[in-house]
């Protein structure tokens, strides 16, 4: 579709770390918005917001109290312009204890489904994994996520001696692992439209208190190499034989979500932990949609709706 001649074009600033830049604006993403009369303009962080307004929306992900104070005063001066998305709302998701709270707020009407999180607590230093409440194995995760240089700093701790190795870390959010065909969802959510797809996810694991099973003589796994150990013959096979979500529940769960998160853009993470049992263990603002088939079109729907 092309934009009539005389049509009122949008004006979308956008604001993002310059490596990552290219992840969300390609030049297709460009070309598709300009033909349907949007023009995407590069917010430059070293001049004031409000100098280089107006704009019909901004587009960020940059954090800090100097770059919210921008939006603060913008907003102020263009009250009709949208930013997605506030900053109060995008908070929550940089802490790991706050990310997942939305799940457990929300209602599933699927039949015979029910959606939540992993068992997980925060433990100190000075606790254990048994004085938690919790059992072998679990994954260790910083408590901020965002962004930062050790916020993907992630383990896989099999038993007593593996959490010692990283108590110099805690305080942790330490979640109960759980065995998920070694494949994850990916849920996609950009506006009214919400797309599900599938990934190799981390290996299932088998422990017994004999021998420790197929983990034997291994106490620590950093994500990145327990990833890795699932046999290579078989990823491809697993992945295309793991069934997807039902769409509805798919499309319900975006929706909720969305709802008690006040955001627009974010994709969240979803495994399968059983027939109708899933659970929520990851959400992410404005993650890389290029990836998504069609990305061009349906980013250019998603401004277009907000323009109008």
């Amino acid at each position: 579709m092309t934009v009539k001649a005389g049509t009122p074009r949008c004006r979308v600033g956008y604001a993002f770390d310059p490596k990552k830049v290219d992840t969300f604006i390609s030049p297709s993403v460009v070309d598709v918005a300009s033909r349907n009369g949007i023009d995407l303009v590069a917010i430059e962080p070293d001049k004031p917001l409000i100098e280089q307004g107006p704009f019909h929306c901004v587009l960020h992900k940059l954090y800090g109290q100097e770059w919210k104070q921008q939006l603060t005063e913008f907003a102020a001066m263009y009250p009709g312009a949208v930013i997605i998305d506030p900053p109060e709302k995008i908070e929550p998701l940089h802490n790991r204890v706050t990310m997942l709270d939305s799940v457990t707020r929300i209602q599933i009407t699927q039949p015979q489904t029910t959606v939540g999180v992993p068992k997980q607590r925060v433990v100190e230093e000075d606790e254990t994994i048994e004085e938690s409440g919790l059992n072998y194995p679990v994954i260790a995760k910083p408590l901020l996520a965002n962004g930062g240089t050790t916020s993907h700093d992630m383990w896989v701790v099999l038993n007593s001696e593996g959490f010692e190795s990283v108590k110099d870390q805690t305080p942790l959010l330490v979640q109960e692992y759980v065995n998920h065909g070694e494949v994850v969802f990916k849920v996609y959510v950009m506006g009214d439209h919400v797309e599900c797809v599938k990934r190799r996810s981390l290996a299932d694991i088998h422990l017994t208190a004999e021998d420790g099973g197929e983990w034997s003589g291994v106490s620590i796994m950093p994500f990145s190499k327990i990833s890795s150990t699932a046999a290579v013959e078989h990823e491809s096979e697993k992945l295309d034989e793991a069934i997807m979500p039902p769409p509805e529940l798919v499309a319900e769960l975006g929706r909720e979500l969305r709802k008690a998160l006040g955001l627009r853009l974010f994709n969240f993470d979803v495994i399968r932990e059983s027939e109708g049992k899933y659970d929520v263990i990851d959400i992410n603002y404005y993650p890389g949609f290029s990836k998504l088939p069609h990305f061009d079109q349906i980013f250019t729907n998603f401004i277009l709706d907000i323009c109008k």
